[in-house]
């Protein structure tokens, strides 16, 4: 189930026991405060299997406390307690669960029946669903079968990433530019954790005045390096002078200009698609290009179509070989990026 459906369902009643399964850090925070909240504090108890048994454990939620009859027993490191070496493999093969720590039977056992009023949350968090990691995920979610309620904490798309950002800079009473959101969102890998964390500091920070693209520059962690996409940016509104001083801070700042370059690519590659197809507004721009596949922020669009009003097709054209010469010019034994990047930016903003 999603964390949605999870946190509705515990308004009502909380199962006797949960796995939260994967790596999104902010739905477990939530998920994890809003079960702390029904509970007093002396009936929370935290345990972490690489430092106590599956037993030791279901010990504990079969005894009475003498403080309080519902408790929240909260277990860290769920895949500790998965078979290693030989009973891996022999875990893997024949679909059946190992010895000692790796036995869940115990576990199945106690939840034919539970103790009434005690809820237990599994917290495997280490691995994601997908890549290297499934496989050793399919095993944590075979060796809790026994658990009928899953939480699957996936991680936020780029696209559910900005809307939650936008939920919690309303929540936090500040206004920020949609541009600077975006940048926010993109600097931090679209990690909802931290993005939660840089608006409650951007709310501080804000003192009643609208937080602008700078502003997150300065503040967030990793979006120096966004200043890739301000020179995007500046090339795509023809603006030579101010390209030139976002180069002069990248080159300062030790930035690897390459990548820039691939941005730039990519913008005028979207530009000219954009030019050729005959759209005329950033809002047509990001329904032609999502229609393609490729979903796009509004601001995005804004980019891609301020480019296309800017440059000719010829031009967007000539831009596309320039980019290609600056590229095979920084390939080139010991260049100095910044005067191929220099000339590349004179040359296509004449």
């Amino acid at each position: 189930m999603t964390p949605a459906q999870f946190l509705a369902r515990v308004k009502k009643a909380t199962p006797p026991a949960v796995l939260l399964l994967g790596p999104e850090a902010y739905e477990r925070r939530r998920i994890r405060e809003a079960l702390s909240a029904s509970y007093a504090s002396d009936a929370i108890t935290r345990y972490d299997l690489s430092e106590v048994t599956l037993a030791e454990v279901l010990d504990d939620a079969r005894s009475l406390s003498l403080f309080a009859s519902e408790r929240l027993i909260w277990v860290v490191n769920a895949e500790a307690v998965l078979p290693k070496g030989r009973a891996a493999a022999a875990d893997d093969d024949d679909g059946e669960g190992g010895g000692g720590s790796g036995d869940s039977g115990p576990l199945s056992e106690y939840l034919k029946d539970p103790t009434p009023e005690v809820a237990i949350v599994f917290e495997a968090s280490r691995f994601d669903f997908e890549g290297d990691d499934k496989r050793k995920q399919d095993r944590v979610r075979k060796f809790y079968a026994a658990i009928p309620d899953v939480v699957e904490l996936r991680r936020y798309s780029s696209q559910d990433a900005r809307r939650e950002a936008e939920t919690l800079v309303r929540a936090s009473g500040f206004r920020i530019e949609a541009a600077a959101l975006d940048l926010l969102v993109e600097a931090l890998g679209a990690d909802i954790a931290r993005i939660a964390v840089e608006i409650e500091k951007l709310s501080l920070y804000a003192g009643g005045r609208e937080i602008g693209v700078d502003d997150i520059v300065a503040l967030a962690p990793d979006a120096r390096a966004t200043n890739i996409f301000a020179l995007v940016n500046a090339l795509g509104r023809r603006d030579r002078a101010r390209a030139l001083g976002i180069l002069d801070t990248l080159t300062r700042e030790g930035e690897y200009l390459p990548l820039a370059l691939a941005f730039l690519s990519t913008q005028f590659r979207m530009a000219l698609v954009a030019r050729e197809a005959g759209l005329k507004s950033s809002g047509a721009v990001q329904a032609h290009f999502t229609r393609m596949g490729g979903p796009m922020w509004g601001s995005r669009a804004e980019q891609v179509y301020q480019t296309v009003s800017k440059f000719t097709q010829p031009q967007l054209e000539r831009a596309i070989g320039l980019i290609f010469q600056a590229d095979r010019g920084l390939r080139d034994a010991r260049p100095d990026d910044r005067i191929v990047m220099e000339r590349f930016i004179l040359e296509l903003v004449v």
